[in-house]
């Protein structure tokens, strides 16, 4: 039996507010995050991705009250990341109404982060986060990024993942740091690259600016679609994505 795509905002916050920027840089005012998620909870979003933008950098933990806040007011699974180093992290985060949460620059950093989480919680509970770059400089021609972006490193982004994988990373975000707040389309390649490689879930982000933009990532393999600004502006809906989806034959909730 096919498994239904998902239709997924995203909630990129810092200091409390909703931000969001062009490939990670110029970040702006969206609005407010509980609000937001309110609003997208009722046009029909299958799930939530709170990401803390400026935890990693400013050496933080993830702002725990908005998590909470947010999670009182949704009632659909709440994917949270930024700022998580422990296991402990991953504890409290649950407990303040977190049901998945995503890794990156701690999990890079010290890949045991993966299996900690992963025997104590479950793999369902773990999302690699992949910022990810075009790069000459390795074999897949995509890197890996930290610290939102603003660090890049000399890891390949498909040997990564696929070792995030094997440590028990449930799902892959898989983020586009080029395509990011562009408009222009996902980077299929890079989605098609990353379903070649991965056993689990992959959701692309990063570029949706039409609604044909989202078809077009599931059928280089997404298992779910993920957008900020194109919903923070209203530019489109949740219906309206989902309604493309159907056009093309794609099942959705």
């Amino acid at each position: 039996m096919p498994v239904a795509i998902r239709v997924i905002p995203c909630l990129d916050v810092a200091a409390g507010r909703v931000v969001k920027g062009v490939n990670f840089e110029n970040l702006r005012d969206a609005g407010d995050p509980v609000e937001l998620a309110r609003l997208y909870a009722e046009q029909g979003a299958d799930e939530l991705t709170f990401l803390d933008v400026t935890a990693t950098v400013d050496d933080r933990s993830t702002t725990y009250d908005v998590v909470r806040q947010t999670a009182e007011q949704v009632f659909i699974p709440l994917t949270v990341g930024g700022g998580v180093r422990t296991a402990e992290d991953v504890a409290r985060l649950l407990a303040s109404g977190a049901d998945k949460i995503g890794v990156n620059s701690a999990a890079i950093t010290r890949p045991g982060l993966i299996d900690e989480i992963a025997d104590r919680f479950g793999a369902q509970v773990i999302v690699l986060s992949l910022d990810v770059k075009r790069s000459a400089a390795t074999a897949s021609g995509f890197v890996v990024t930290t610290h939102g972006g603003r660090r890049e490193t000399h890891i390949d982004a498909l040997d990564w993942a696929a070792e995030a994988i094997s440590r028990g990373a449930g799902e892959l975000l898989v983020n586009s740091i080029d395509a990011d707040g562009t408009k222009d389309g996902f980077d299929l390649p890079l989605i098609e690259a990353m379903r070649a490689i991965s056993r689990v879930p992959v959701i692309a982000s990063g570029g949706a600016g039409l609604l044909e933009h989202f078809p077009q990532a599931i059928r280089s393999g997404a298992d779910a679609v993920l957008a900020a600004s194109v919903f923070h502006n209203r530019e489109l809906t949740i219906g309206q994505v989902k309604d493309e989806l159907k056009r093309d034959g794609v099942l959705v909730r």
